[in-house]
């Protein structure tokens, strides 16, 4: 493992009032832009709740052709969103694409639920009762580095479609492709004021959305250590929350699996993102008759990713977000601990090698906690009833994957597997018409899906009497 950074000094401090942001694969600030302070963020949520009124106001339609001009303005600067997306966050590009895309189609997805929140009509005697789902307000979206585009538009999305307004608090690294989104969203005629980016800290910017009383939700992703801090400073005000937090998420191999196509998907289950994914498939959970047939198939194939420029169509990992994330992952790994390592650049950049550790203690830290880098472990089991013990021998429950070819294994594990998302010879974990969440510590409430748009609405129930007044 490469410490040349070690001796090197520490970048200046940047300035209270603004935020540099670094090209992870060069180190280079690339853009400065301002911090908004409470006083911005009060000022933004005044606006914001003159704009929700007049946009709830209008016709559903008119609201759902907005949301998809939107969409069509993300659509064609998608190659432009997508390389300020490497440039910011270091993803390659073909996974920049992909999450342009990914904004173009929630918009897209989320404007044809608009015409179709509906509430019900419950049977009542002596009159009729309807439900009405009615626009929350002013909704917070605190968007975290890892996936700065998408997960923004999976709380934004459905927030304007139900009819609410939206402030978005992109995380303090990565604020350009909110930004940008932002600008288009005027270009496209979304309302002034209806979709505002503030990019500011965590803790001035952010605790000030999470504690403003006209901020009737926040959606937050990031570490079940900070969703827990603004749960916490939400409940003050009975605030309504969805909270995305970690994972440790388990692919359980059995032995009667295609251990060829498990070991060839493995490596970009963990990888994919740098791991900077809360849905990484970083415990790889193999049978014991076929563990070391299946570390003879994994070697290659971890060896094998190509970890480069994320600019280049062929890199497969890029590097990761920042000099302290690199530090937090390389506290995980002993440079000696026995395991299979691909290669990374030297140089600049915040680079890591793809890491598999084998014998590995299942209660060590590394086995147990998130590292959000590039670093899987492989424990060894014997049974079912072992596999799920140990697939559930931890605080989150977010994602998972096992593979087997015996259909009933298959029903049976994802029935006791505590996990929101779970797949079945893949990895597929997210998917903007299918609902997304956790078990445990890794969240509370649900994303996409066709719900989306309802968890940013009150029900409100009306009863109306079809009798006389008494005479």
């Amino acid at each position: 493992m490469s410490h040349e950074h070690e001796h090197e000094p520490e970048p200046e401090p940047e300035p209270a009032h603004e935020l540099q942001v670094r090209n992870p694969a060069t180190e280079e600030v690339v853009a400065t832009v301002p911090a908004a302070d409470a006083a911005d963020v009060h000022a933004a949520v005044v606006r914001a709740t003159r704009a929700q009124e007049r946009w709830a106001a209008l016709a559903p339609g008119d609201r759902a052709r907005l949301l998809r001009r939107f969409a069509v303005a993300v659509d064609e600067h998608r190659e432009e969103l997508a390389r300020s997306e490497v440039l910011e966050a270091g993803h390659t590009i073909g996974n920049a694409r992909w999450e342009a895309g990914n904004v173009r189609d929630l918009l897209d997805y989320a404007a044809g639920g608009v015409e179709r929140l509906t509430g019900r009509q419950i049977p009542v005697a002596g009159g009729l009762d309807v439900t009405i789902l009615e626009p929350l307000g002013v909704v917070g979206v605190i968007a975290p580095w890892n996936f700065p585009m998408p997960i923004a538009a999976w709380g934004t999305a459905p927030a304007l479609a139900a009819g609410n307004a939206v402030i978005l608090k992109p995380a303090e690294t990565t604020p350009l492709t909110a930004l940008r989104l932002a600008q288009l969203a005027l270009e496209a005629g979304l309302p002034q004021d209806l979709f505002q980016v503030l990019p500011g800290r965590g803790p001035v910017a952010g605790a000030a959305l999470v504690e403003h009383p006209g901020v009737a939700k926040i959606v937050f992703t990031g570490s079940t250590a900070v969703g827990k801090q603004v749960w916490a400073k939400g409940a003050d005000r009975l605030k309504r929350v969805t909270l995305e937090l970690g994972g440790k998420s388990p692919n359980i191999v059995f032995a009667d699996a295609d251990l060829e196509a498990a070991a060839a998907a493995a490596p970009m289950s963990f990888l994919d993102n740098s791991g900077q994914d809360c849905c990484a498939r970083t415990r790889i959970l193999v049978q014991r008759p076929v563990h070391e047939r299946f570390l003879e198939l994994l070697t290659p194939a971890i060896e094998s990713v190509r970890v480069g420029d994320p600019a280049d169509e062929q890199t497969q990992m890029g590097p990761l977000i920042s000099r302290p994330q690199l530090e937090r992952v390389r506290s995980y790994v002993d440079p000696d601990a026995p395991g299979i390592r691909g290669k990374a650049p030297e140089g600049p950049g915040y680079w890591f090698p793809p890491t598999v550790l084998t014998g590995v203690d299942p209660r060590a830290r590394v086995a147990v906690e998130e590292v959000f880098g590039p670093v899987a472990v492989v424990l060894p089991f014997d049974d079912e009833e072992q596999a799920v013990a140990l697939a559930n021998a931890t605080d989150y429950g977010l994602a998972g994957s096992l593979w087997t070819r015996d259909v009933g294994r298959a029903l049976r594990v994802s029935r006791a597997v505590r996990a929101g998302n779970l797949s079945v010879n893949s990895h597929s974990s997210v998917r903007y018409w299918t609902p997304f969440g956790g078990f445990k510590q890794s969240g509370v409430g649900r994303e996409l899906g066709p719900d989306a748009l309802t968890a940013f609405t009150e029900t409100k129930n009306v009863f109306i009497s079809t009798e006389g007044p008494a005479q």
